[in-house]
């Protein structure tokens, strides 16, 4: 029931994987979005507490510290957030709302909310949206925690050598963001193409 299983296909754990890579643009897009959107003064007081925790986690250094936080806060929180959300959570919803993708945009909303971080709100959530999505087309939990393992080891690795990362986000040109949502969108579509679930969004 909670999706311990081995996914429809063997190319959905590539293509988990993948997607992350290519949503990269977009979420630093939604980034700067959700930067634009003013928030009270202990919401701020609150990022900057948390990014200086961030620092303090990475401030061990060479390839072991970096390992080491790799597996503490990449590795762990894609197992037990995804059994929370994708694995319970979600399942929930979409019984209780018996439309899969009602049940997979209310999780990632709620995901996104708990982190307390609503600078970071509209990245997270579209995170958790694509987590939800390949969790329910692939009827894997297995392809969603590895997504979110990659999502979360990328950042570690990069604001290990780049911290200034931590609190600035990325800009790139807008011709890369709309690619990297035409192809994100071209995933996610044969990635349900390529599931089982022929009901689709109906539970």
């Amino acid at each position: 029931w909670m999706g311990f299983r081995a996914a429809d296909r063997l190319n959905m754990y590539v293509l988990a994987g993948g997607i992350i890579f290519f949503a990269f643009p977009v979420v630093f897009w939604l980034g700067q979005l959700n930067e634009q959107v003013p928030l009270p003064y202990w919401l701020k007081q609150l990022e900057v507490d948390t990014s200086e925790q961030m620092k303090a986690f990475l401030r061990y250094e060479g390839i072991s510290g970096v390992l080491l936080n790799v597996i503490i806060i990449a590795l762990l929180p894609a197992i037990g957030e995804e059994v929370c959300f994708r694995s319970i959570l979600q399942r929930i919803i979409i019984q209780i709302t018996r439309n899969a993708m009602s049940g997979i945009l209310i999780t990632a909303f709620i995901f996104s909310a708990l982190h307390f971080q609503f600078e970071g709100f509209l990245p997270r959530m579209f995170l958790g949206f694509m987590l939800g999505y390949l969790y329910w087309y692939s009827g894997s939990i297995w392809t969603s925690m590895l997504a979110h393992f990659v999502n979360n080891a990328v950042q570690v690795v990069v604001v290990s050598y780049a911290p200034q990362y931590i609190s600035e986000t990325p800009v790139l040109p807008l011709l890369l963001v709309i690619t990297s949502g035409v192809t994100v969108a071209a995933i996610l579509w044969f990635y349900q193409q390529e599931s089982r679930q022929r009901f689709t969004l109906v539970y």
